[in-house]
């Protein structure tokens, strides 16, 4: 499929995402595991809108893409600041 994948990435001030998926073509996509509902879904994509927010763009692109991964809702969707919120069921084949 062309990519790698890093659990849980932390930056020097603190600002973490549980996986940062690689493409061989050097692109990537910031992912934020979340149990919860609303609230938690809101605490991830927070938190990789923060981390987006500090990518030095001269050293690395923006990531291709961030979505928070969830255990609640049927569809998938893509919410206003741009963050992807896919709910694990929707990933099966």
């Amino acid at each position: 499929m062309g990519y790698s994948n890093h659990i849980i990435y932390r930056d020097s001030s603190g600002l973490e995402c549980d996986t940062v998926l690689h493409r061989r073509n050097g692109t990537y996509a910031l992912l934020e595991v979340k149990i919860g509902g609303e609230e938690r879904i809101n605490e991830g994509a927070a938190n990789m809108l923060a981390l987006a927010n500090v990518i030095d763009q001269s050293k690395m692109p923006l990531p291709s893409f961030m979505a928070v991964i969830t255990a609640v809702g049927q569809y998938a969707y893509q919410r206003k600041d741009g963050v992807y919120v896919l709910p694990i069921g929707c990933l099966k084949d």
